[in-house]
């Protein structure tokens, strides 16, 4: 803890806004530093208060960065110039290496400026257990969403449809960082309200929620289409034929993460040049059919 302390205050560049990735890295380290403390690893032997002392300075100071890079953000995302900068921070850690490639599902310091940002309060009330072909909701880590938003160029003329769209992460940075509107179409109805909360406290008129089954919500208006596996079985089975229809009718893209890539790589009227990873979200382009 020593070394680790007197390393961090010898190096100020972690003070810089745009320093992220590094203060998360700094706590992280700090935290896990803490774990061999006497006190808190047996409970029983006082530590060096004064270094205890210390690295609870530290990391209030870190976190204090952080939480006024998140005020400014929503500054700038409320009167509708926050996008440059959020996807400038965003760009440090959205790009995929090796290191992500090892566990695409992990979640890093881009969730934390997520949360910081987007302020999603508490439910008021009990959520719906999920029954069979329902999965427990898991937030799509937020790398996956700056990367997605970078690679599929949305315009004025799309609308992004998440189909469980749990607490809104992706329509509300679809539409913080693009032209695009963007609707999360959600059964969970205390999500649904947080999600609607969240974009109203942002000014995101371009995000919209609705509370419905995926399988009887309206999604004719659709351009693309996000799915990270948030049903199996029948159900997503019903709403790709209900893409299948969209797409018979115009061209259309289905965005997938998770387990249903490999069910929608069998789809026939889908084509992608992605391959099929587990790391990242795959776009799939809708082909005519004879």
């Amino acid at each position: 803890m020593q070394s680790l302390l007197a390393e961090l205050e010898r190096d100020p560049s972690w003070q810089a806004p745009g320093r992220l990735r590094e203060r998360a890295e700094a706590l992280d380290r700090i935290e896990r530093a803490m774990l061999y403390l006497p006190t808190v690893a047996a409970g029983s032997v006082d530590p060096d208060q004064a270094l205890l002392d210390r690295a609870q300075a530290l990391q209030a100071r870190l976190e204090a960065i952080d939480q006024e890079v998140y005020r400014d953000l929503r500054e700038d995302l409320r009167s509708g110039a926050g996008a440059r900068r959020l996807l400038q921070y965003a760009s440090d850690g959205a790009g995929f290496d090796a290191a992500y490639d090892a566990d695409g599902d992990a979640y890093d310091h881009l969730d934390a400026l997520l949360s910081g940002v987007l302020q999603f309060e508490p439910p008021q009330a009990d959520g719906i257990e999920p029954v069979a072909e329902m999965v427990f909701y898991q937030p799509t880590p937020a790398r996956h969403i700056f990367d997605l938003i970078a690679r599929l160029d949305l315009d004025a003329h799309d609308l992004l449809v998440d189909l469980g769209a749990g607490l809104g992460h992706v329509p509300l940075m679809v539409a913080a960082c693009t032209p695009a509107r963007s609707l999360g179409v959600e059964l969970e109805p205390a999500y649904v309200e947080i999600a609607r909360r969240s974009a109203r406290g942002l000014n995101l008129d371009r995000a919209d929620f609705v509370q419905a089954d995926a399988r009887a919500a309206d999604l004719s208006a659709g351009t693309v289409f996000y799915l990270y596996t948030p049903f199996t079985g029948s159900v997503l089975r019903s709403v790709l034929d209900t893409l299948r229809g969209i797409a018979r009718a115009r061209p259309i893209r289905v965005c997938s993460l998770g387990p249903c890539t490999a069910l929608i790589a069998a789809e026939p009227w889908l084509r992608s040049d992605d391959g099929q990873r587990g790391d990242r979200i795959v776009v799939w382009r809708s082909v005519r059919e004879a």
